[in-house]
């Protein structure tokens, strides 16, 4: 075919929820107040963490990270997805320590140690989110770019393709499949050994003491591991566009806005520490009236 009688497409249309059209204005409210509250409570953290000297500790250091992260997930989706794998891990090594050998933990878990191991989670995730990136720019798309979702996701994506794209899709399977399932891993081993040791405690009080610092870490594992594994890695001839759509909402929406919130509602040393920013921003107000 003649070049001139190519149509060039140089834009890109997300349908997003077309089909729920009717409720657009409340879906708007919806949408806007949970990105509201996911910036500001994530700023929360970060700015109680950084101002209250007793939250300078290894778990909080990156429970910020985490926060950032959260923060800026819609705008570098994939490379901020994998590096959240490996905080994740990261966050479940910080908690090994601290239980199986903590009289070690202040010299192994030290400020240098956690500024290395949170910058190779950075590094690590947007390298490996590179990958996908650079095979999936190399194909030539067709038609309308019409994509069926709320986001540029791989697999609408590469369902534009001109081409057989069964090779971008095993590079993509294998890159986030290891992202994914070799921090997983590591997480599981640390768990048990966490389990172990817990084991060995004699109270029942001093148990409950020790699982209570991993509750949240294990909860937000659970929200990211199980959605996220329901669109990746769930049976494709059994799922569907809309589907896959909803579901990532809650990774990609709902987890950030709920990580604050389970990071400071379950968490007393948070709350005592905002309790005290609260009181200090009060009583330096006062003096200013005054």
């Amino acid at each position: 075919m003649d070049e001139a009688n190519q149509t060039y497409y140089s834009d890109f249309l997300l349908h997003g929820f077309n089909h729920l059209e009717a409720y657009k204005g409340a879906l708007f409210i919806l949408f806007l107040f949970a990105y509201i509250f996911t910036i500001s409570g994530n700023m929360l953290i970060i700015v109680i963490v950084y101002f209250q000297v007793q939250l300078h500790t290894p778990m909080y250091f990156f429970i910020s990270n985490l926060s950032l992260l959260e923060i800026w997930y819609l705008y570098m989706f994939h490379g901020l997805g994998m590096t959240e794998c490996a905080l994740l891990a990261i966050m479940a090594f910080d908690r090994y320590v601290a239980i199986c050998n903590p009289l070690r933990y202040t010299a192994i878990m030290n400020r240098i140690m956690c500024r290395k191991l949170a910058s190779l989670c950075w590094v690590y995730g947007f390298s490996s989110a590179t990958i996908p990136l650079i095979y999936t720019l190399k194909l030539p798309l067709c038609g309308p770019r019409h994509i069926n979702h709320y986001f540029c996701d791989l697999a609408p994506l590469l369902g534009l393709s001109c081409t057989d794209t069964h090779f971008n899709d095993l590079i993509n399977s294998c890159v986030i499949g290891f992202a994914t399932m070799f921090n997983l891993v590591l997480i599981i081993i640390m768990y048990i050994n966490i389990i172990y040791s817990v084991m060995k405690i004699r109270t029942m009080e001093g148990r409950n003491k020790a699982f209570s610092t991993c509750s949240s870490h294990i909860t937000v594992v659970s929200l990211f591991y199980s959605t996220a594994f329901t669109v990746y890695a769930g049976p494709k001839h059994v799922r569907s566009w809309d589907y896959d759509k909803v579901v990532a909402l809650v990774y990609a929406m709902f987890t950030p806005l709920l990580n604050p919130i389970i990071y400071s509602l379950r968490n007393k040393d948070v709350k005592s520490a905002f309790k005290r920013v609260i009181q200090n921003t009060w009583g330096k107000n006062q003096r200013r009236i005054r």
